[in-house]
């Protein structure tokens, strides 16, 4: 009964301990591991205690002294905490860029290795950079079963409108002004959503950046892991984005957590380097699929072969699918119209039409495709009997009979290329053989009449719709209507307007746009704003409606209108963009009114418009326009407040208006600032510079800023500007002095420098000094134009300067060359030559 008792009690005082071991675990693992290694953790605990209750009963049956069971107590407890360390130690070692994939390990860094750029692998030749590039092909295993089905994630309708999907939408749009309770919403929310619910939140994202941080934030939470799912979503809409980083540390997370890789993930991943154009890279990624175990198929060589494609790299591509075959991959439909595009994009149309010959003899039938793309080139160069010779082929070869959606095809490829006429024709054909062409397809050709302003044309296509019963709808008017506007006959697309409502067609947003931008570019833009107010009931005006009245009022010079326009815009939600608001800022800035301009500028960045750097510099131009340079420097200092950095050519601008106050010292300064924020200054900055230090005769200066922004080879080309710089201004001396201390430094300096200062000298009738140019330029071995020498030897001899006249002549004979003509006659005459 004793000994009984003494179990019970040992066996309580095992369960305390364990009971505390397991809070302070707990506490640990949910601190420093993260949720799956403490359930993994949790587990070998258990294990670990059922061990311990074994050896207890064990020690309890064979009567164990209580001295050894306190032992064995501090033995297991001292293995337990060993094990959990260990465990931690394991787990903290891991690292994000960890490559383990089931025990093998992968390289995913080999994405960043034998980088190099694009210009060295161009530089290498066509077999090694072909062997570096398709090597990996002959890698993956020929015999393996290969299946060519390609999976998607398919996303419900229901999912995308779902209440929830749409809440989280919701905060995910306002992350800027987010709280801590906002947040912690959020992450409720998270744990609600199912996979394609969290899919559905990722593809309604307008911006991939924000659907990437998001998923990024979702993986950082506590107790939450994406699904598998998940990551290929993510994967998918990566690659309609040139955010090629970001898909290969998807990639690298999806090894991490050990999902099941499809080979369609490392095409999306290859999609979106050639994007980023990264082809090399996007290659590479083959390699990272060897690596994995990932099995090589059909449609990863089509988006390899696309790829390199997209990349200009034709010859590469046909290399590339001749390599497939190697490995036992044939080619399929996808991969010739890949090469068939590639040829087409080349203007190779017969090598496209000899592929589209050869794909039956190489096991592949075209499909209509394949003629579709060619059919596009043949549209674009109007090449109209051709077009209709691959049609016959079409029928014959491929026995593909031309249908409703070939005409289709064809009446908007050469309607997309302004060729109504020939688009007219093939419809007349398809009605001819039966099909019928909706008003999708007559609109196209009333939209390419419109376009070339044949009114009369697109009115009997519309007169024709009518009888046929193929009522046109608002597309079709929209496009007639603005064809009115654009030929300026605004009465007519008037009237056309009225017309709609009596044929059961109510215009929309567009239409009255239209009419609208033809008011303003009739010079009615007044008679547009009030058609505009009576908009109520009818239409709803959009911001592209008030962008066209804003630009109306500001091309007649009604500027105060315009600035009304633009705080209405505001005031109903429409912002104007920066380009609209650079224009306002340059008009008004244009008259004088740069004050005004300011203060647009500040209320539109109030009212949340997108104001960028370009419209602080229009502002900053315009008061140096108008000489107040302490406000253009108050608003080169706001740009900073509300951190916008100025760029080259705003510094520009102040550099400018500071050089025309004589204010150097200010300038010097500003161009240290530009430099030390890593800007490159534009031509216009350094001519600048050259203009107002020359002027004031700054040339010591102007040599310490050049020597800092220009680098050692382009000093020859700044000396010329400097020295012909300081000619215009009369400056002759210091232009020369300035050629002195070049030609003292052994500094690259050009005949045509030395040509300058010459003429200049000439043109103040100072040929003496012409002649000093010319001696040290004779000095440094390069020899003065001849006519230019004869110039200065006449007016040399006109002044009685003989003496140099003659060393000038002696000088060309030194060197090899026949004298100034105009010396010799001087001689022949002196001597009494007739």
């Amino acid at each position: 009964m004793l000994m009984n008792f003494k179990k019970f009690k040992k066996i309580r005082e095992t369960s305390a301990i364990t009971h505390r071991l397991s809070a302070l675990h707990s506490c640990s693992c949910s601190d420093y591991i993260g949720y799956n290694y403490f359930h993994e953790l949790f587990f070998a605990r258990i294990v670990a205690i059922s061990h311990f209750f074994s050896s207890c009963s064990a020690k309890n049956r064979s009567h164990a002294s209580d001295s050894a069971s306190k032992s064995d107590i501090l033995d297991d407890r001292k293995r337990y905490f060993s094990g959990i360390v260990e465990s931690v130690s394991k787990e903290k070692s891991l690292d994000y860029n960890s490559n383990s994939w089931g025990g093998e390990k992968c390289n995913l860094v080999g994405f960043d290795e034998s980088d190099g750029s694009e210009e060295a692998e161009v530089g290498k030749s066509e077999e090694d950079s072909d062997d570096e590039d398709f090597r990996v092909l002959s890698s993956f295993d020929r015999n393996r079963e290969r299946s060519q089905a390609s999976r998607r994630i398919e996303v419900d309708e229901n999912d995308l409108r779902h209440p929830l999907v749409r809440e989280i939408s919701r905060l995910i749009d306002r992350r800027a002004t987010w709280t801590p309770k906002l947040e912690s919403e959020l992450k409720r929310l998270l744990r609600s959503l199912k996979p394609s619910q969290l899919c559905a939140v990722l593809r309604v994202q307008s911006d991939e950046r924000v659907a990437l941080s998001f998923f990024y934030w979702a993986d950082k939470q506590w107790r939450y892991r994406h699904d598998p799912v998940v990551y290929h979503e993510m994967l998918r809409i990566l690659s309609k984005t040139k955010l090629c980083q970001g898909a290969k540390r998807v990639l690298r997370l999806m090894v991490k957590r050990k999902i099941e890789l499809w080979p369609e993930d490392f095409g999306c991943v290859m999609v979106s380097f050639s994007r980023a154009g990264h082809v090399s890279k996007s290659l590479q990624v083959l390699n990272l699929m060897q690596r994995a175990g990932v099995e090589l198929g059909s449609s990863v060589c089509n988006t390899a072969v696309n790829v390199l494609v997209e990349g200009k790299r034709l010859e590469k591509a046909l290399r590339f699918s001749e390599r497939m075959k190697v490995v036992g991959i044939e080619p399929n439909v996808v991969t010739y119209n890949c090469l068939v595009k590639g040829y087409c994009e080349r203007n190779q149309v017969d090598d496209a039409i000899k592929l589209i010959e050869e794909m039956p003899q190489r096991g592949c039938d075209p499909d209509k495709v394949s003629y579709y793309t060619v059919m596009g080139i043949l549209c674009k160069e109007k090449r109209i009997d051709e077009l209709r010779g691959l049609m016959v082929k079409m029928l014959e070869e491929s026995k593909l009979q031309p249908d409703q959606v070939t005409y289709n095809t064809l009446i908007h490829m050469l309607c997309k290329f302004g060729h109504g006429d020939e688009a007219l024709e093939f419809l007349r054909e398809s009605e001819e053989r039966g099909f019928h062409i909706d008003k999708v397809g007559h609109t196209a050709v009333v939209n390419c009449f419109c376009q070339e302003g044949r009114m009369d044309s697109a009115k009997d296509i519309i007169e024709e719709m009518l009888l046929k019963g193929c009522s046109p709808d608002v597309v079709t008017y929209t496009a007639v209507l603005n064809g009115f506007c654009r030929v300026g006959m605004v009465d007519q697309a008037k009237k056309l307007l009225q017309q709609m409502y009596k044929h059961g067609c109510k215009p929309n947003c567009v239409s009255y746009t239209a009419l609208l931008n033809g008011l303003c570019q009739g010079g009615n833009s007044s008679e547009a704003r009030e058609m505009m107010n009576m908009s109520e009931g009818w239409w709803t005006p959009n911001s592209v409606t008030y962008s066209v009245i804003l630009h109306g009022f500001r091309r007649e010079g009604k500027l105060c209108e315009a600035c009304d326009i633009v705080m209405e815009m505001i005031g109903k939600g429409f912002y104007p963009s920066p380009v609209d608001i650079n224009l306002m800022i340059q008009s008004l800035c244009r008259v004088g009114r740069t004050e005004q301009a300011r203060k647009l500028m500040e209320e539109c960045l109030k009212k949340g418009c997108a104001v960028n750097v370009v419209n602080y510099t229009s502002v900053i131009h315009g008061f140096c326009q108008n000489d107040d340079l302490d406000s253009a420097l108050s608003v080169f200092d706001d740009m900073y407040l509300n951190n916008k950095h100025p760029d080259a050519v705003t510094f520009t601008a102040v550099v400018d208006a500071l050089g025309r106050k004589g204010r150097i010292d200010k300038a010097t300064e500003m161009i240290k600032k530009m430099l030390h924020r890593g800007l490159l200054p534009t031509p216009v900055t350094y001519r600048s510079i050259i203009h107002h230090f020359c002027q004031h005769k700054r040339i010591d200066d102007l040599l310490k800023v050049m020597d800092k922004l220009l680098p050692r080879q382009s000093f020859k080309t700044a000396y010329n500007a400097i020295i012909e710089k300081l000619c215009c201004f009369g400056h002759l001396d210091e232009a020369y002095k300035l050629l002195g201390r070049v030609l003292k430094t052994a500094s690259k300096i050009d005949a045509d420098t030395c040509h300058i200062l010459m003429r200049n000298f000439l043109k103040n009738d100072n040929p003496v000094g012409s002649y000093r140019v010319a001696c040290r330029m004779f000095n440094r071995n390069l020899v003065p134009e001849l006519k230019l020498c004869e110039e200065v030897s006449k007016k040399l001899i006109s002044q009685q300067k003989l003496e140099e006249a003659d060393k000038l002549m002696l000088r060309f004979v030194e060197h090899g060359h026949a004298p100034p003509k105009s010396r010799q006659a001087v001689l022949h005459s002196s001597n009494g030559s007739p």
